[in-house]
């Protein structure tokens, strides 16, 4: 199973559609399909929620649209999960959850280069999720180790069904909350995240990686056992570009890293065009040209997609639709401009 590269095209799965076949069109628009969450739809297709599906302990509120965790409630329900181990049902994501999810798996996929999953990852649920006292549960030295095993499993069984459909299947970790570890945080250190995700991602079945939109400490990720890393380039190019050793490290070992170039926000889509996302791009590559990443070589480890998703533009879906579709302009653009199959 490998991760395809060449500028091919793919996008963050969070869509702020409430059509359920428009969204699942434009993802299929996209080289590499995937299914989109949808939680404008239904609090059950937010990110967190979607993760949380089985989790002991968790207070979900749907008339709030809110998330939480009691304790209590957790020591009642946590045998009963225990006894669910091995079964792959119960940690699949069920059509409560997702709406689009089976529809999905029902179509023809085995043409494709590949195809993608997502899971919210337990750093960014555990930092989500409060307990009584307010405290995210990632702090919890009971919940945590439960938490990884938990969501790896959740993981695991999501990209068993997607390679049925595609052999080349693989899976975004969607992780967010991996800028906050690198703040004033206290109580779970970078050393120990770090520690915790070499095991989680030890217990994930390949290919598997990260996609954040926001601005980590990037030798952290770079320096994980994965395949795939996605991030917002747009805002994060300069910054990203130097480190370059890493970068070079992580591509040395067959990484694939996916660009996230065309903003989705209203403002800055309509601030750029294709030429100037294409200069911008071409920036950075030639930035790490020059520290010695070949970019003919660079540029068959890449894919290419939106910036980040976005759910609160005034025209509603209307931008992101043009974020993928120039997300597509682009592909085509670069790939003849440098001969990529």
């Amino acid at each position: 199973m490998t991760i395809p590269g060449n500028l091919l095209t793919t996008a963050m799965a969070v869509m702020p559609h409430t059509d359920l076949d428009r969204a699942l069109q434009y993802a299929l628009s996209l080289d590499i399909p995937f299914w989109p969450q949808l939680p404008r739809l239904s609090y059950y297709e937010d990110m967190y929620v979607q993760a949380s599906e089985h989790f002991p302990g968790i207070v979900l509120d749907m008339e709030k649209r809110t998330l939480s965790f009691s304790m209590e409630k957790f020591i009642r329900e946590y045998e009963e999960a225990l006894s669910h181990f091995e079964d792959p049902g119960y940690f699949d994501i069920s059509p409560q959850y997702s709406a689009v999810y089976p529809r999905f798996l029902e179509l023809d996929l085995s043409d494709r280069p590949a195809i993608r999953g997502q899971l919210e990852g337990p750093i960014s649920f555990g930092f989500n999720v409060l307990d009584e006292n307010r405290r995210p549960i990632l702090f919890d030295d009971t919940i945590r180790p439960f938490m990884f095993e938990f969501m790896a499993k959740r993981v695991n069984v999501q990209h068993a069904r997607l390679r049925e459909r595609n052999p080349n299947a693989f899976m975004f970790i969607d992780e967010p909350g991996l800028q906050f570890l690198f703040s004033a945080l206290s109580g779970y250190d970078a050393a120990a995240a770090f520690k915790d995700m070499e095991a989680f991602f030890q217990a994930l079945t390949r290919p598997r990686g990260v996609h954040l939109c926001g601005n980590p400490d990037w030798d952290f990720l770079l320096n994980l056992d994965m395949e795939v890393l996605s991030l917002d380039i747009y805002s994060n190019g300069e910054v990203f570009s130097k480190y370059a050793p890493s970068i070079k490290r992580f591509l040395d070992r067959e990484g694939v890293i996916v660009w996230g170039l065309v903003p989705s926000n209203v403002e800055p889509f309509d601030k750029e065009d294709v030429a100037s996302l294409e200069a911008r791009l071409k920036d950075v590559w030639e930035t790490l040209d020059r520290k010695g990443i070949d970019r003919a070589w660079l540029l068959s480890k890449s894919l290419l997609s939106p910036a980040t998703c976005c759910l609160v533009n005034p025209d509603g879906d209307k931008t992101v639709e043009k974020a993928f579709e120039r997300t597509r302009v682009l592909s085509e653009r670069l790939r003849s401009q440098f001969g990529l199959s």
